[in-house]
Order: C-alpha cells, then structure tokens, then sequence
C-alpha cells in the first residue's frame, strides 16, 4: 500500500446513514424513540455497553428490552445518531444503570480493537456525543441552561445561542528518512512502547504547518513534503486525528517541550526484531507506522506481529 491510499481506520466507516435531514423533523423522531425496532446505544460515564469482555459485542437496546426493564426515556437524554440498516439508532445518555441490565460499561479504549467495525463506529458516535452533552449543560457566555434540539445535535441557550458538536482536530505523522522512522515515547505509557508524534492543531495554524510546528517541537526535527494519509474520529474525548507521513530535512533530536520522554529513529530491522512495543493496532499511529513499514523487500508489519493484514 503506498503512501496516501485511502483506508478506512478503526472507529470510522459508512455504518450509518447520518439522516441529517431528520434531525429538523421533531414528530419523526419522536415516532422513531417509540419504535419496537429502533436501537438504544446506552453510555453510562462515557462507558459504552458490551455483552461480554471475553468476546465483545456492543450491547444495542429495543424499546421492548427497555420497557422490561422498566426503563422510561427521557428524550433529552436520547441523542438521534442515524439509521442503521434502516432502523433508527439513538444514543442514550443514562445516571445509574437499572438492575437487571445485562453486559458491561467499559471503556470503549479497552475493547474497541475487538469490536466489529460497524460496532466500534457506531459506540464510538455515542460516546462522543452524549461526552459532549455532558461537557456542555449551560451556556458559557450567561450561564443558563442549554436546551437540546436537532435530535440532540444543537444545544441552545433561552436568549438564542447556539452550540454545535465539538470536535477537536490533530495532527499525526510518521516522519522517515526513508530506511528510519521517528518515533516518541511518553512517560506515562507502557515500558518500550513508542508512537508517532502528534499534537492539536492551533487557532490560525493549516495542518501542513501543525505537522511541522509539532515535530520540530517535540523532537527538534525539521520536516518537508507532509503528505496526508487518513483521519480516524478518536472520541478521548472529541479529537479527529488527521493523519500524514512526512520526510525529514534534519536526523538530530532533541526534547524541547517536555511532551516526550525520548525520542529516537527506528529502523524496519529494529521494529521486525521486537525492539520496541508499537502503539495498538486499533489507533491510526499504528498504520502509519504499518504503511511506511511495509515499503520494502521484507515481510509486512502484520507478518511479524502475527496478525492478520486488516483495513479495520
């Protein structure tokens, strides 16, 4: 795969029909939360609700299997996210969970990587919205309440403001000299685990420019000819990481903002050789580096870790 193909990384996918146009119609979606066959995607604390840790699946809710459970929505909490094979799919924000619920609230990092595409897509919508509900319950600018409109995807304050979803974009390059790749490490991570340098994009600032600004100050290093690769919606909490492989100008490192713990140049050898833990294989750090990786002579990245090559 050479650089710039377009894939489709993890949490991202054509799984929903968005129907943007059915937000604006009120008497529909209130139709659509009475629906037998309409989907509930619980979010508890920004956990999403899988059937089994063993094996995950996400753990979708009708309105019979809610009602059993005695469970009234309040349609302020619910959050219209689209339609899934032609079945409405709502996100449901929810306090305590009620006795009786079957399956698990996880964090969606733990389990995202063994979830079926369309599953991880979909939990990762929900928790992205109903996190941003959350975050936002009253108006900055006056402080009174926000009131939900649009299915949810418009909060707006009694003197007419409005606010829209949040979603914070971020920069992510694999930086090569062709048979080396620069990669960090923060202090916080598992021991040997390295990654591809990234950092938000700034007010008035291109991304061509973030992933310039942001390699030079992490790791000193000066880059040319950032190309795009792919982007991957990264709700910890509402990032959408953009993703490039760039050339570098200068090899020498040095640590100028404190973000990293080290910094070093990998050769495919080194990474082949188990040298150094990459990041997991759900996030797209890991295929940037599995792209670049791959252009060679040698066996592919999904080779000598033992996995099965995967688009997901």
């Amino acid at each position: 795969m050479g650089y710039g193909a377009e894939v489709a990384n993890h949490f991202s996918g054509p799984w929903l029909d968005r129907a943007s146009r059915l937000r604006q119609d009120p008497h529909w979606l209130a139709d659509a939360l009475n629906e037998p066959d309409t989907l509930f995607v619980p979010v508890h604390a920004e956990r999403c609700l899988v059937a089994s840790l063993e094996a995950p699946r996400a753990r979708f809710l009708t309105r019979p299997q809610l009602a059993a459970l005695d469970w009234v929505i309040d349609p302020a909490d619910a959050v219209f996210l689209g339609l899934h094979e032609s079945r409405a799919v709502f996100a449901l924000a929810i306090g305590t969970p009620p006795p009786g619920l079957e399956g698990e609230f996880v964090d969606l990092w733990r389990v995202g990587q063994r979830l079926a595409p369309a599953e991880a897509a979909i939990l990762a919508y929900a928790k992205a919205m109903v996190g941003w509900r959350s975050r936002h319950r009253y108006c900055s600018e006056t402080g009174e309440p926000l009131a939900a409109s649009a299915g949810g995807h418009v909060l707006a304050a009694p003197g007419g403001r409005r606010l829209f979803p949040r979603v914070d974009p971020a920069i992510i390059v694999l930086v090569s000299d062709g048979e080396r790749c620069l990669l960090g490490r923060q202090a916080n991570w598992p021991p040997g685990r390295y990654s591809t340098i990234a950092g938000f994009v700034e007010p008035g600032e291109s991304l061509e420019d973030a992933v310039a600004r942001e390699v030079a100050e992490e790791t000193d290093v000066r880059i040319r000819a950032p190309r795009y690769h792919s982007s991957q919606p990264w709700p910890f909490p509402s990032s959408l990481m953009l993703g490039f492989h760039a050339e570098a100008e200068t090899t020498a490192i040095r640590l100028n903002d404190g973000e990293l713990a080290d910094a070093q140049w990998f050769d495919r050898h080194q990474i082949a050789d188990g040298e150094i833990r990459l990041p997991p294989a759900l996030s797209i750090s890991h295929r940037l580096i599995a792209t670049w990786f791959d252009c060679w002579e040698g066996p592919s990245l999904a080779k000598v870790l033992g996995a099965p090559a995967s688009t997901a």
